[in-house]
């Protein structure tokens, strides 16, 4: 029987656990169906070992509840950055991992036969020639080795460059890496730098960060090299509503990565080939990504993305194809004396949409989007000021009528009985 082991296999389902029950912290024990009662518990102390005394306990009726409490403006570095340094290892990968550094480390280039060689001779310790040709392979791809053709044999030699010796070398590298580790993007690029040179951020703290987010910088990397390139990429999703049940595939054409400015959840915009529209994706909701062959009208595709996006309210494309349309939705606001600050409100946060003045007290926000549905948490925050709403489509205007509706009846005390949330 196989024992607990605080390294992790797959990060992907590391991932799932520390956003759906430490993040989110929604979830209890009882929630966890995916395997047994014991993955839950290894799970659970591989986390609580990352994170202490972040940690938060909560007792509910449905269990206990165990979340990430962090105050982001007072710790040093994301503590979800614990999640990539956890990676399992073979015995062959650690001692590969030293004896092929100490073999390099006068800095001379060899052939990979003399490697072999080196570290039979030396340590007494064989490899078979491809198991090192692999282990060469992926440190070439880290630059951690460098290699280089010498007629029609590789030879390879350890890189010059270290990060402490950079941060000594450059004045004022290591502020700017210690400002990097703390950026949303990658940021776990710059705390790996820091890490590597023996240095602690002591500078920077981010009073609003988006830690979460973190934990979709293991797929970010490959969207954003495929937009680079021009390149197809395959999407392995799932439904956040379903708790990862509903799985599905995704081939589509990679446009942009979007940020909500009322959620701060991150997307990937992309056309979808098959439904012949755009579409955007939850980067929390993509458990991989996979690059396909350049796509040739890329940049015909793009020009038509450019065009949409001016009828996007955030990143939804709502239900539309090419051929459909959807009716401008059209909102009348009263504006009373002394008021201004309310039209000044309108005119700086209509994005795709127009404000024409049609009395005194009456203005009128017309916004032509793709999603009526989306602008529609936005222009709630005007109720009482509203006097008409008309257009859009059906289910922004029952979404508009409905949250109306069950707020009187919460209000007049006949809606106690409900769990509906007023969206």
């Amino acid at each position: 029987m196989s024992g607990y082991n605080e390294l992790i296999k797959n990060f992907e389902k590391t991932r799932d656990y520390v956003r759906d029950f430490f993040i989110y912290g929604f979830k209890v024990r009882g929630d966890f169906v995916r395997k047994s009662a014991r993955t839950y518990d290894d799970e659970k102390r591989r986390v609580e070992s990352w994170f202490g005394d972040l940690l938060r306990y909560d007792d509910s009726i449905r269990g206990r509840q165990i979340s990430i409490s962090v105050d982001s403006e007072h710790i040093p570095e994301n503590p979800l950055y614990q999640a990539f340094y956890s990676k399992s290892f073979t015995d062959n990968d650690i001692r590969l991992h030293f004896l092929i550094q100490d073999v390099l480390f006068d800095g001379r280039a060899l052939p990979l036969k003399d490697i072999v060689d080196e570290i039979d001779s030396r340590y007494g310790i064989f490899f078979d020639e491809q198991t090192v040709r692999n282990k060469l392979k992926e440190y070439v791809s880290e630059g951690i080795i460098i290699a280089e053709k010498r007629g029609k044999t590789a030879y390879f030699s350890l890189s010059a460059d270290r990060a402490d010796v950079f941060l000594e070398e450059f004045n004022g590298l290591d502020d700017a890496v210690k400002f990097f580790s703390q950026t949303g993007e990658f940021g776990v690029v710059g705390n790996s730098i820091l890490k590597a040179a023996g240095v602690e951020n002591d500078l920077f703290f981010m009073k609003h960060n988006y830690i979460v987010h973190t934990l979709e910088d293991a797929v970010l990397p490959e969207i954003v090299d495929a937009i680079e390139r021009k390149r197809f990429v395959s999407l392995r999703t799932f439904s956040a509503r379903s708790g990862g049940a509903k799985a599905s595939e995704n081939f589509i054409v990679p446009m942009r990565v979007s940020a909500s400015v009322q959620t701060g959840r991150r997307y990937i915009v992309g056309y979808i080939p098959a439904y012949n529209r755009f579409n955007s994706f939850r980067l929390d909701c993509i458990r991989a990504v996979k690059q396909g062959d350049i796509c040739a009208e890329y940049d015909d595709i793009r020009a038509k993305y450019r065009k949409n996006e001016g009828r996007c309210f955030g990143v939804s494309f709502g239900e539309r194809r090419e051929t459909g349309n959807v009716e401008p939705l059209v909102v009348t606001i009263r504006v009373g004396k002394g008021e201004e600050h309310i039209i000044d409100r309108l005119e700086r946060e209509k994005r795709c949409g127009t404000v024409q003045k049609l009395s005194d007290e009456l203005y009128e926000l017309t916004i032509d989007a793709f999603d009526p549905v989306e602008p529609m948490h936005w222009i709630k925050t005007f109720i009482g000021r509203i006097v008409k709403l008309e257009g859009g489509n059906a289910a922004a205007r029952k979404l508009f009528d409905d949250d109306i509706r069950r707020m009187n009846e919460m209000y007049n005390g006949k809606g106690g009985e409900t769990s509906d949330d007023i969206q």
